[in-house]
């Protein structure tokens, strides 16, 4: 994820400087059941007003950690037996310290429960909406209750004075912020947002089971806003806590969730299929896993989780090959191992049909080694791309500094001669020579000098096809697109 320089980078102005709604301040009694509580986030802070939208999991545990940091909050939800719950001083879920955090906030006074949206509203200055978004029968998000609330609260807005803050947590596809819940609450309220109300989207990291924990320490604080007085309102709640406060587009905040969690969801089923074709080796397969996480430069790390071109070389391909083919002569499946090669088949096809759709132009490739300076074409996925545009009837031509056919020798020759025969009438003999003729320059490897005279050499007619992330791709005097982005 690419986190924006600066805040203002980030807003979708709105021509709003106004500041957010004014706090809510209280001072603890000295007996009071949360004046530790209050002493540990920083005492003497400003508390503001806050309603929660859905008392389920993440809202319960919402509530009782903003009450107990000292804010003033009001819990809203249709749900009767959820409300009975809080108002006796009981959780609604099942969380390990939950209940005795849900009787001390009550007691305090600063938790109050309803089922009235917009006294919620009135009442109170900045709103976290956490109503579910169950799956639909298609698979798609079911928004029928979050769509119901902005209506709602579009509603109470058209009736409030004063600016308010709407930020919402329910885990949503990107682009439903802004492309359906805001024009809602600016139809209902008559208001428009990010001038008259601020809006965010602001993903949370709790899991069950140690959500108390994972609030007061989450890998960092992240919100998507529509203006700067809407993200300073979150900012000004969530500050104290021990975690960088980054801000980005809405959009992307919203992708951050489901990214997150789908990366979650392939970790525990990569470990589990390495367990099952351990357990049929007879290998320990916590100790396999242990000793692939105690690598932090490149397992467990960011290296190699950045959208680009797809992977190749003489050892990923080869050896994925091998444990899927390990897995079927122990009759196991292990369909997220046997994905991948086929989804990186795909990586490649996407690039080609980027080109194709632009005809059959003449394509200029930078590289063709699988990897940035080295003369290594086995399972190159440029070699792939190059035999495939040949196919479809492309004029070819290729610049790498890396690669020169007198060189070629064993298992690296032979891959070439079985892919690209040709590779020699292919061949230019430098930067000029390939981009000159060229519709379309599909850019396969970076070095400061190559990307420096790219720059020089492309025209405004022709189409930079970029696998790499060109830096300062913005002084391309030519058409841009990247593979994934």
């Amino acid at each position: 994820m690419k986190v924006l320089t600066t805040e203002r980078e980030a807003l979708r102005s709105k021509g709003s400087e106004r500041k957010g709604a004014v706090p809510f301040v209280e001072d603890d009694k000295e007996d009071s059941p949360l004046a530790k509580l209050g002493q540990r986030t920083g005492g003497d802070a400003s508390f503001k007003r806050i309603s929660v939208f859905g008392l389920g999991y993440v809202g319960a545990v919402s509530l009782a950690c903003l009450a107990r940091d000292g804010h003033r909050v009001i819990g809203v939800d249709i749900d009767p037996v959820k409300l009975e719950l809080i108002r006796s001083r009981r959780s609604p879920i099942l969380e390990e310290g939950i209940q005795e955090l849900m009787r001390d906030v009550v007691d305090s006074g600063r938790v109050s429960v309803t089922e009235d949206a917009a006294q919620a509203m009135r009442d109170t200055d900045i709103s976290f909406v956490c109503v579910g978004t169950p799956s639909a029968a298609n698979g798609s998000q079911d928004l029928t209750a979050l769509l119901r609330l902005a209506a709602q609260i579009g509603a109470a807005l058209r009736h409030k004075q004063g600016f308010h803050t709407v930020v919402i947590r329910s885990t949503v596809q990107p682009g439903t912020v802004e492309d359906k819940i805001e024009p809602i609450l600016e139809r209902e309220s008559g208001r428009k947002s990010g001038v008259d109300f601020g809006l965010c989207f602001q993903p949370e990291f709790l899991r069950e089971g140690s959500s108390i924990s994972d609030y007061d320490h989450p890998p960092y604080t992240l919100v998507g806003g529509n203006c700067e007085a809407a993200v300073e309102a979150v900012r000004e709640v969530f500050q104290h806590l021990p975690a960088r406060f980054m801000v980005t587009s809405i959009r992307v905040a919203e992708a951050l969730k489901m990214s997150c969690n789908a990366f979650h969801a392939m970790k525990i089923t990569f470990a589990n299929e390495i367990g099952r074709v351990s357990q049929a080796l007879g290998i320990d397969s916590h100790e396999v896993m242990r000793l692939v996480c105690a690598d932090t430069r490149l397992n467990i790390s960011p290296a190699y989780l950045k959208p680009g071109f797809a992977f190749g070389g003489s050892c990923l391909p080869k050896d994925l090959r091998a444990i899927t083919s390990i897995a079927r002569q122990h009759d196991l499946v292990v369909p997220m191992l046997s994905s991948l090669l086929a989804s990186n088949r795909v990586h490649i096809d996407h690039a080609v049909d980027r080109i194709l759709r632009l005809g059959r132009p003449k394509v200029g490739m930078l590289g063709l080694s699988f990897k940035t300076g080295t003369d290594d074409l086995r399972e190159s996925p440029l070699v792939l791309v190059a035999k495939r545009l040949i196919g479809e009837g492309c004029e070819l031509r290729i610049f790498d500094p890396e690669v020169q056919l007198s060189r070629l020798i064993g298992a690296n020759r032979n891959f070439m001669e079985a892919n690209l025969p040709h590779l020699g009438s292919l061949l230019c003999a430098d930067l000029a020579q390939m981009i000159g003729p060229s519709d379309v320059v599909l850019v396969g490897l970076q070095q400061p000098a190559l990307n420096e005279a790219l720059q020089s050499l492309v025209r405004p007619e022709q189409t930079v096809l970029d696998l790499v992330n060109l830096p300062n791709r913005d002084l391309l005097r030519c058409r841009y697109e990247g593979v994934c982005w």
